[in-house]
């Protein structure tokens, strides 16, 4: 029954490649009196180019995951993790600031960790972690806030911070429990015994398509808010730092921007809102987005994705209310 499934996947996706291909070649249309709103070219013009973001860093993380797959066996995952499951946080917040991926790319290669025997409360770590520890967004940061350098190190050391709390909640609320969902995969058998190169070719472009279904998803719903959100509603609200931080929150949430790209859109709000509704979305977007909730809907269990959706929003703004406080 799972095999039929599987092939009359294939089978749709063949068939709507052909009749994009047939249009695209034969079907010919007027558009000089073809009026489209100003509202869905720009819907168009946003969901393209989340989607042209987004893809580099797709495929960065399913090359990831099919390494890991093929090369990375749980005996050695199990040996360089501590066995205190407190102390092993430490390690998981440096490896997430060693990976150069963000929250499109890092999604697979957390279910390939899990799927090979990392703790759960790790594997979370590095995953709300690397989107906003690694190397690529501090520089990113460094770049569009050399004016106030505060909230360049104070992204970094809250994110830190952030993590090892998000982490122990995890482990607090869920132990190491299994919380991945039993998704389809489409297994080609020649990948079970061909070389490593083959292997690791397969399972990227599985899992490639397994993602994208839900990248085009999200991105065409963050497209539509961005576009019809109000953002004036966000400029009236910005005198008050308890309503600011959890607005710039939730147009964190909103806009699904690549971690890599955010901290150019946060510092154009640096004349409007303060530097803690600042940090605020620089926090919680790379942890938790539109586009990301979909994914993380997808492949984990729906108590568990829902809980660790709460769990990252009310410790993000906790401390940021708490170095709101600290910093005045």
């Amino acid at each position: 029954m799972t095999t039929l499934t599987g092939l009359s996947k294939d089978l749709i996706g063949i068939l709507l490649l052909l009749i994009f291909g047939y249009c695209f070649l034969f079907v010919n249309i007027d558009t000089k009196d073809l009026t489209i709103p100003a509202s869905l070219l720009n819907v168009n013009s946003i969901f393209l180019s989340i989607i042209l973001e987004a893809i580099p860093f797709i495929l960065l993380g399913v090359f990831a995951s099919a390494l890991i797959q093929v090369f990375v066996s749980e005996e050695l995952i199990q040996r360089l993790i501590p066995k205190n499951p407190y102390i092993a946080l430490i390690p998981a917040v440096i490896v997430s600031a060693l990976l150069p991926v963000c929250e499109c790319a890092i999604i697979p290669v957390i279910r390939r960790l899990l799927k090979k025997g990392m703790p759960l409360h790790i594997g979370v770590v590095i995953l709300v972690g690397a989107p906003i520890l690694n190397p690529v967004v501090f520089a990113a940061t460094f770049y569009a806030f050399q004016s106030n350098m505060s909230i360049v190190y104070s992204r970094i050391g809250l994110a830190a911070v952030a993590c090892l709390l998000i982490g122990l909640s995890v482990y607090f609320f869920f132990r190491n429990s299994n919380q991945l969902r039993d998704v389809y995969v489409h297994e080609h058998e020649d990948a079970k015994v061909g070389n490593k190169l083959k292997q690791t070719l397969y399972h990227a472009s599985d899992e490639f398509f397994d993602m994208g279904k839900y990248l085009l998803f999200g991105a065409l719903v963050a497209s539509l808010f961005q576009t019809f959100l109000d953002r004036q509603l966000l400029t009236n609200l910005a005198n008050n730092d308890y309503m600011s931080s959890a607005v710039m929150m939730g147009f964190a949430y909103v806009l699904s921007l690549c971690s890599e790209a955010d901290a150019f859109v946060a510092s154009s709000f640096s004349h409007t809102f303060s530097p803690t509704a600042l940090l605020a979305f620089l926090l919680y977007g790379p942890m938790m987005d539109f586009k990301n909730t979909i994914m993380l809907l997808s492949f984990f269990k729906k108590r568990f994705a829902f809980s660790l959706i709460l769990i990252i929003t009310v410790i993000v703004y906790a401390i940021v209310m708490a170095y709101g406080m600290v910093s005045r």
